[in-house]
């Protein structure tokens, strides 16, 4: 139950429902959408520098803010490789990548499959990316309900529901373009929380000198050793590198981007971006070691708003980490609700009309945000469900996406083959993580898992596409996606 509110907890409710209100007006504000290509790609009329923005806000949000700085309070300048590393691995790899997935020029992910292989890779990608979203807006559903259940002191459940459904408002009535613009202002906040929480880590710690020494007393051999555990980090990075890779709401942007060179330029600027803040979040948890002892319940970024901040300014710093949250779940809820209602129901029912798309469009969303409250609130780890979710993409749906670009030779009956035993391993893996009795040969989320997984699925690609006879749309594909000459 919510208890009495003081000062700083109702200054900081007041501010988060005028920054609720002011995202709607801008929301209800902008252009009506007239079909599902505005709805959820903007009618690819963003610039590239805006869609850049709502690129990095939607890796560096709720799982940076809150769940990295715990992580490196613990573990100290090698919890890097759990979340930056992957990220920047992963935007390296969409900049070689990126003119060619918007010169192919579809909505959705699915289609590009479609397009590539046929309908029935394309139906399994749909399931794979539909379980991802689901998963990953879940993972949001945590975060931000222990940030307000510890800074209001209410329920967990409550806390859950109230972030998920600030959410949901205006990404049911904003579509993409929505998201877009409420990314921009949360990169915003969550640029100047970030760099508040630094300083006020910084000063507690006496500085990197007082760090050093206080690791010294605490006896923290591998605290300043980047590559501490480095086979356990290189599974983070194989497992959320690739499903991040192909995260579908990423590779939406770059849908919606104006050209393909804006693709790239889109890359780049994120790639650079990345980096510092990245390394920023992770300095500000090894920092946090001179406030606390252990890591507070409810996490170090909470406490610290709530600690040691003076009310006025612990305010805006909370409402910044908000955003940081919401702004990571309203893209996956998106394009969750994209590959229902474009890659799904449109499928189904061919001659729906545009405008009732957008309404579809807006049912899904709901459904979507729903869905994952209910996991959120069910299930409250942040890096096991993180890798639930990665571990589908990364192993059904990394090898026949990348592949589909780059080998002419690769077929239908491969791409299946490759998918559905993405969907089986992953499966099996998730059932043994619940700890039901069943034997495996890896230690779950592993190296080894990792490597087992991804190795199967390629060897599947390669064999079953020799196999069988492959198609003439296949290589029409790569060569609108400039990825070869024509008639090489």
């Amino acid at each position: 139950m919510l208890t009495e509110l003081n000062d700083r907890q109702s200054l900081s409710a007041i501010l988060l429902v005028a920054y609720f209100l002011f995202i709607l007006f801008l929301v209800f504000k902008s252009q009506k959408d007239e079909n599902s290509e505005d709805y959820f790609l903007a009618g690819r009329k963003m610039p590239f520098w805006a869609l850049s923005i709502t690129f990095i806000a939607s890796w560096w949000g709720g799982g940076s803010a809150v769940d990295l700085i715990d992580q490196a309070f613990n573990n100290g300048i090698s919890s890097f490789w759990i979340y930056g590393m992957p990220v920047l691995f992963s935007t390296f790899l969409m900049f070689l990548f990126a003119k060619g997935i918007r010169k192919i020029g579809t909505i959705s992910q699915p289609q590009l499959m479609a397009a590539r292989y046929n309908e029935s890779a394309a139906a399994l990608l749909s399931i794979l990316i539909l379980i991802f979203m689901v998963i990953g807006s879940a993972v949001q559903v945590i975060v931000i309900g222990r940030f307000f259940s510890t800074f209001f002191s209410m329920s967990y459940e409550m806390a859950a529901i109230i972030g998920t459904l600030i959410v949901v408002a205006y990404s049911v009535f904003g579509g993409f373009k929505g998201v877009v613009i409420t990314d921009i202002l949360q990169f915003i906040f969550l640029l100047i929380a970030a760099i508040t929480l630094f300083i006020y880590a910084y000063n507690g710690a006496g500085g990197f000198s007082g760090l050093s020494t206080i690791v010294e007393q605490k006896e923290l051999p591998n605290f300043f050793d980047f590559t501490h555990d480095i086979s356990q980090n290189m599974a983070y990075i194989i497992t959320f590198g690739a499903a991040w890779m192909i995260q579908a709401n990423i590779w939406q942007r770059i849908s919606a981007t104006r050209t393909p060179v804006d693709a790239k330029k889109m890359m780049v600027m994120s790639f650079l971006a990345f980096l510092p803040l990245y390394l920023l979040v992770t300095l500000t948890g090894m920092l946090s070691r001179g406030l606390y002892e252990a890591v507070p319940e409810g996490g170090i970024a909470a406490a610290m708003i709530f600690e040691h901040m003076p009310t006025v300014l612990s305010a805006v710093i909370f409402v910044g980490i908000c955003s940081a949250i919401m702004s990571t779940m309203d893209s996956l809820i998106n394009t969750g609700a994209l590959v229902l209602t474009v890659d799904l129901y449109q499928k189904k029912n061919p001659s729906t009309t545009g405008s009732e798309m957008v309404k579809i469009g807006r049912y899904a969303t709901l459904f979507v945000a729903l869905l994952s409250l209910f996991i959120g609130i069910n299930i409250n780890s942040i890096l096991t469900v993180s890798w639930i979710g990665s571990d589908f993409l990364a192993t059904g749906a990394f090898v026949p996406l990348v592949m589909g670009f780059i080998w002419k030779r690769g077929t239908s009956a491969g791409a299946m083959a490759s998918m559905i035993f993405g969907i089986l391993f992953s499966s099996f893996n998730l059932l043994a993580a619940f700890d039901i009795g069943l034997a495996v040969p890896w230690e779950i989320a592993s190296t080894q898992q990792a490597m087992t997984g991804m190795l199967v699925s390629f060897v599947l690609y390669i064999v079953v596409s020799l196999l069988t006879t492959p198609s003439e749309k296949g290589m029409d594909f790569i060569e609108k996606a400039g990825m070869i000459e024509k008639n090489s």
